[in-house]
């Protein structure tokens, strides 16, 4: 079966691999502080790790999902596209999800900080107690307790993981492939592309708006899931209409 790997797929499958091997052989408290995604404001956070948070796993269960995925759909995508345009596509999406995660954590967490900060409660003060990982049960005299959570938690969660990436491809696939039939774990009879990415995205936004998870964890990044597809549907929709079959890398 990998006999038909395409080059692009087969290189990002080893390096998730290897990321993975050497997280768990390693130190992960130490991998996944350094190269998972942090928020800015956080000192955790690294510029590199706006890339390398695509290669880190949150576990054995989420590296397979994602790797198979990503044979599953970006082979067929990186045949029809090429190497270097499928790559750029690949990382684009990985990027897109990144940067529109960051923004959805950037409102939740400054909407909040505006509030403690025109309560009088020093900005600093603020990052300092969150930097050594605490709170101050203080500001909820200013703010509710779903604000402190929401607040807290644009602040110390990190993103790892392909996800974001592959909904991209998936949206691509999509495009390319409307009329194949898929077959899920979870519906007992094939469904077409054109039906089945619409509806994963269409779960993702339901979950992303509710806290809602169906079939998923609870602590998946549902926002960076709709940022690769909207990335995906962006780039593609570029390359169709700037003719892309007559402008391929390759």
């Amino acid at each position: 079966m990998f006999r038909s790997i395409t080059d692009g797929v087969k290189h990002l499958l080893i390096i998730n691999v290897i990321m993975f091997g050497v997280t768990m052989l390693i130190s992960p408290e130490m991998m996944y502080s350094s190269f998972g995604l942090f928020f800015p404001v956080n000192n955790m956070f690294q510029p590199w790790q706006i890339v390398s948070h695509m290669f880190m796993h949150g576990g054995l269960s989420h590296l397979l999902f994602n790797m198979f995925a990503l044979y599953m759909f970006g082979t067929a995508v990186e045949r029809i596209y090429g190497t270097n345009s499928f790559l750029f596509l690949y990382f684009s999406c990985g990027l897109g999800a990144a940067i529109i995660s960051l923004i959805f954590s950037y409102y939740n967490f400054y909407s909040v900080l505006d509030v403690l900060v025109s309560s009088d409660v020093s900005k600093s003060e603020i990052l300092e107690i969150l930097n050594q990982g605490k709170y101050n049960t203080g500001w909820l005299s200013f703010i509710n307790e779903a604000e402190l959570n929401t607040f807290i938690s644009a602040f110390n969660t990190s993103m790892v993981g392909a996800s974001g990436a592959i909904m991209g491809i998936l949206v691509a696939f999509g495009y390319l492939f409307p009329e194949t039939k898929l077959m899920l774990l979870f519906v007992p009879f094939p469904v077409k592309a054109k039906f089945f990415i619409p509806g994963i995205i269409l779960l993702d936004l339901f979950s992303a708006t509710t806290g809602v998870s169906i079939f998923s964890p609870s602590n998946t990044a549902y926002i960076a899931h709709l940022g690769g597809a909207l990335t995906g549907f962006l780039v593609i929709y570029y390359w169709k209409k700037n003719q892309f079959n007559s402008n391929r890398w390759d």
